[in-house]
């Protein structure tokens, strides 16, 4: 089977969406396609695999895609067409820009999700051809590193972004009593300038933040290895796959309480905060600091959802989705 993968995220991004089309490539090549990763800019002539048409066009980005999925599919009508919901998707662009997203929605045979509270926010009447990919996450190795006793380290690890509510681990632990041993390590490049900036300025006045930049994979899986917990603290969210990961290190999470979080850690997880909400982050800190017992709940609960994450788990799902679009491997 051929396959046409596109994502807006071009070669060498870091992007989430690069990330995830490249993981689905692999998956899809161990089932037995033939798949070509191409960016919504190359005309559909350029999405042909090794010279001929494609069986399956699968496209990230309802929005930003939204002009490459109505040319694959003129280009190519015989080709089944899946189209993968993002967080800016169906938070975002959903309402800003109804037209393209609802276009995007009706050229598609199959739907794409990648968490489990996504229906909640998307019409009843697409609820037939949603399926939900989870994805996957590697363990870390034995030899990771693991937590230091002097500092509580919290991680942070994603692009610093408006969606991201970055700084808002930063600013929970500001003004600590001298006593606490938290202290927030944040990974990821800066979007914008203003967001370096930002960066900068609370490091300069807040001894207990580091922000270190964009770091290379295996030296995000290190701080995994360091920290106690991770924070995620997004507005909105696709189903990220730092939660992915996070529950497959067996790493404790403290999540923003939004449906792409619940998703993925269920609706009875007890490390929700409301959405920028410093003082509640501050307070489930604090006692995630002075109560072991929070802690080992908490990853009880995440390394009970491992199992879902697993790239085999991630294999099984793209084969229902290419079987729900009438194709067989």
């Amino acid at each position: 089977m051929k396959v046409a993968l596109i994502t807006p995220a071009g070669r060498g991004s870091h992007a989430g969406n690069r990330a995830t089309a490249t993981r689905w490539a692999a998956r899809l090549r161990e089932l037995g396609c033939r798949v070509r990763i191409t960016g919504p800019e190359e005309a559909p002539a350029g999405w042909r695999v090794d010279g001929q048409a494609p069986d399956l066009v699968m496209a990230l980005h309802a929005w930003r895609s939204h002009g490459a999925i109505l040319a694959g599919r003129r280009a190519f009508p015989a080709a089944a067409l899946a189209v993968v919901l993002t967080g800016t998707d169906v938070y975002r662009f959903q309402h800003s820009h109804p037209e393209a997203f609802g276009e995007s929605l009706a050229a598609a045979d199959v739907l794409v999700g990648l968490h489990d509270a996504l229906a909640e926010d998307l019409p009843a009447a697409v609820w037939p051809r949603l399926h939900v990919v989870h994805q996957s996450a590697l363990p870390l190795p034995p030899a990771a590193p693991r937590p230091g006793r002097r500092h509580f380290a919290v991680l942070v690890a994603g692009h610093l972004r408006e969606e991201k509510d970055p700084l808002r681990a930063a600013l929970a632990v500001r003004e600590l009593p001298a006593a606490s041993r938290l202290r927030v390590v944040q990974l990821g490049g800066a979007v914008e300038e203003r967001w370096a900036q930002a960066a900068f300025e609370e490091m300069a006045r807040n001894p207990r933040y580091r922000w270190l930049g964009d770091l290379p994979r295996w030296r995000v899986r290190q701080w995994m290895g360091r920290a106690r917990l991770m924070v995620i603290s997004s507005r909105m969210e696709g189903g990220a796959n730092v939660v992915s990961e996070a529950c497959v290190a067996g790493l404790p999470v403290l999540a923003s309480d939004i449906p792409g979080n619940r998703g993925l850690l269920g609706s009875d997880y007890p490390g929700y905060f409301p959405v920028a909400d410093t003082a509640s982050l501050r307070g489930l800190l604090r006692r995630a600091e002075a109560q072991p017992a929070f802690v080992d709940d908490l990853r009880r609960r995440v390394a009970a959802q491992a199992a879902r994450f697993t790239p085999e788990a991630e294999r099984e799902a793209l084969a229902r989705v290419i079987a729900a679009c009438g194709l067989s491997l």
